[in-house]
C-alpha cells in the first residue's frame, strides 16, 4: 500500500481488493454501491473502512491483486481474468474465480501494422520484435509458434521470437519503430485501428472476476464472505436480467411459456376470469424486444417490463 494507515484499525475485518484506477475501478465503486457496502474512500488513502460490515476495501494495481488474493492476504479481490493469467501458474492455481462479472470484457490480441502485408497470422511474427506488458503470456505463446516453426522447418537456422516489454502505450510501438507487432488488450479496437494497427490473433478473452484464495486463511470470516458475495451475484443478475409480466389465455399458456421460461421457471398466476393467467419470468435484457415480439404473436396480452435493481437468484 502506497500510503500509512492504521493497522489495528484493519483487525478482525475481512479484507476485499478492489482496482485502485484504470477500467476496472468506476465499475467496481458501481458494483460496491449495488451491494449496498458503504465506504468512503479518503484523499490518497488506498484502505477505506466499511462502515456497514466489519470490513475494509484495499485497493491496488489490478495486476497485484491476483497475488494478494492467492497468498491469503486479502479476503476477495476484483481484478481481470487477464491478469489472473498473466501473473502465471504459482499465483493462479492459489486462486478460485468466485463469478464473472460482466464487465471490463477485452481481449488479448497480437495485432499488427495494417501497411504489413507479409503479416498475416501470428506465426508470421516469430523471429522478430512483438511489444506487450502481458510478457509471461506473449513468451508462452510465442515460445510454442516458435518451436512450431522451427520444427516446419526441420531445425534450420532456427528463430526466437523477441519479446520486449513496454509498460504503457504499447499500441505506438509499432510507429516508433520499437517492435513488428504487439500484444495487447482490445475492447472497441478503435484505438488500434486508429494507430494503423490489425488483429490477426488472440491470446485469450477477459472480463472482470470476484476472486477468492483457493485455500482461506484462518482469520477469514466465512459467513461474511458468503453474504458479500450472494449480494455481488444478486447485483450482477439484475444487471443482466429484467422482469416480463403479461397475460395469457389458458389455451396458449404453454407455448407462452416456452418463450419465456424464466431462470428455473415462470410463476403463474391464476386471474379473477379462470380462462386467463398472469405470467411472470426473468428475461435476459438483450433479448426483451424478441421475447416482447414472440408473446404477442402466441396471443398474450398487456405485457411490459420491469428493470431491477437487485435480486438473489
Amino acid at each position: 500500500m502506497s500510503h500509512l494507515f492504521n493497522k489495528d484499525a484493519l483487525q478482525g475485518r475481512m479484507l476485499f481488493a478492489i482496482p485502485k484506477k484504470g477500467r476496472l475501478y468506476d465499475k467496481c465503486v458501481e458494483l460496491l454501491s449495488g451491494a449496498d457496502i458503504q465506504f468512503r474512500r479518503q484523499n490518497r488513502l488506498d484502505v477505506a473502512l466499511v462502515h456497514n460490515h466489519p470490513m475494509a476495501l484495499v485497493f491496488l494495481p489490478a495486476a497485484d491483486i491476483p497475488r494478494f488474493v492467492g497468498e491469503g492476504n486479502v479476503d476477495l479481490g476484483i481484478t481481470g481474468q487477464d491478469m489472473v493469467a498473466e501473473a502465471g501458474e504459482d499465483v493462479s492455481r492459489l486462486v478460485a474465480e468466485e463469478l464473472e462479472l460482466g464487465f471490463g470484457k477485452c481481449s488479448l490480441q497480437v495485432q499488427v501494422p495494417e501497411a504489413d502485408a507479409s503479416l498475416k497470422e501470428p506465426k508470421d511474427l516469430v523471429g522478430r520484435k512483438v511489444a506487450t506488458s502481458f510478457d509471461k503470456l506473449a513468451q508462452e505463446y510465442f515460445a510454442q509458434l516458435d518451436e512450431q516453426v522451427n520444427a516446419a522447418n526441420g531445425g534450420k537456422e532456427p528463430k526466437k521470437t523477441q519479446i520486449e516489454y513496454v509498460g504503457g502505450s504499447v499500441e505506438a510501438a509499432c510507429a516508433l519503430g520499437v517492435a513488428d507487432g504487439i500484444v495487447d488488450l482490445v475492447e472497441s479496437g478503435e484505438t488500434m485501428r486508429a494507430c494503423g494497427l490489425h488483429a490477426i490473433g488472440t491470446l485469450l478473452a477477459s472480463q472482470a472476476v470476484l476472486i477468492r484464495p483457493v485455500t482461506p486463511h484462518a482469520r477469514s470470516n466465512q459467513s461474511l464472505i458468503r453474504l458479500i458475495t450472494s449480494r455481488i451475484k444478486g447485483v450482477i443478475a439484475a444487471s443482466q436480467y429484467v422482469l416480463c409480466q403479461y397475460n395469457i389465455h389458458q389455451n396458449d399458456l404453454q407455448e407462452a411459456i416456452k418463450v419465456t421460461p424464466g431462470r428455473r421457471a415462470a410463476t403463474v398466476t391464476p386471474l379473477g376470469d379462470k380462462e386467463w393467467s398472469a405470467i411472470s419470468a426473468m428475461v435476459k435484457k438483450g433479448d426483451v424486444a424478441t421475447v416482447m415480439d414472440r408473446l404477442g404473436e402466441v396471443g398474450a396480452t398487456d405485457i411490459f417490463t420491469l428493470a431491477l435493481d437487485n435480486c438473489r437468484t
